[in-house]
């Protein structure tokens, strides 16, 4: 069983509103309900929705939406990203749970064939992490295998993630994937005009 993991816990300063809420191109879609239909598509067994009180209603808006997920909360963001993996973690660790499928609210354009593959390379290869590659870049999502799970409860909160990802740099698997969402990581208002289309409020380009 591999959960899919959204995180939505942090603060969005650089885009000035909650990344979480922005509408994509999809009509009536949001980062975060476009990436759970993403998720459920691909072939995740659970989605759950890491939010913190810097995101934004998220629960409202996501509940209007037809979409089944488990919303938790992290109480501590000021901890930074690697804090809400943890609160991730310590909600779908569970027997049966072979990995956890993590991906930011930064990167909505991924597709649900690059899940599938990320998916599908974990499950037949067992690598401690298992990413999208396109030559030198990495994207979005990272599967962590039960095997690193205690390594991220030890990560050193300064560097977060990517200690965990170093310690295991030689058995890490890199799937080749020619998906451009993949490694698209919208932080702010530009990088929205850039790749999802006009701003849509009133509020001028910084």
């Amino acid at each position: 069983m591999i959960p899919g993991v959204i995180l939505a816990g942090g603060a969005s300063s650089r885009m000035g509103r909650a990344k979480a809420l922005l509408p994509t191109a999809n009509e009536g879609q949001t980062f975060l309900s476009q990436l759970v239909r993403t998720l459920w598509s691909g072939g995740v067994d659970d989605v759950v929705v890491v939010v913190s009180s810097l995101s934004g209603d998220v629960e409202r808006a996501l509940s209007k939406e037809s979409l089944s997920y488990r919303l938790v909360v992290n109480h501590q963001p000021e901890r930074g990203q690697i804090s809400s993996v943890l609160t991730a973690l310590a909600a779908i660790d569970r027997p049966g749970v072979t990995g956890m499928l993590v991906t930011l609210v930064d990167v909505p354009l991924v597709s649900p064939e690059t899940i599938s593959r990320i998916l599908a390379a974990f499950r037949t290869r067992h690598g401690p992490v298992v990413r999208p590659a396109s030559g030198a870049k990495h994207g979005h999502p990272v599967v962590f295998g039960r095997e690193v799970f205690d390594d991220l409860r030890r990560a050193d909160q300064s560097v977060g993630l990517k200690s965990v990802i170093r310690a295991h740099e030689a058995a890490i698997i890199n799937v080749p994937i020619d998906d451009p969402g993949a490694f698209i990581d919208i932080d702010d208002p530009e990088d929205y005009v850039q790749f999802i289309g006009p701003w849509p409020f009133r509020k001028s380009l910084r």
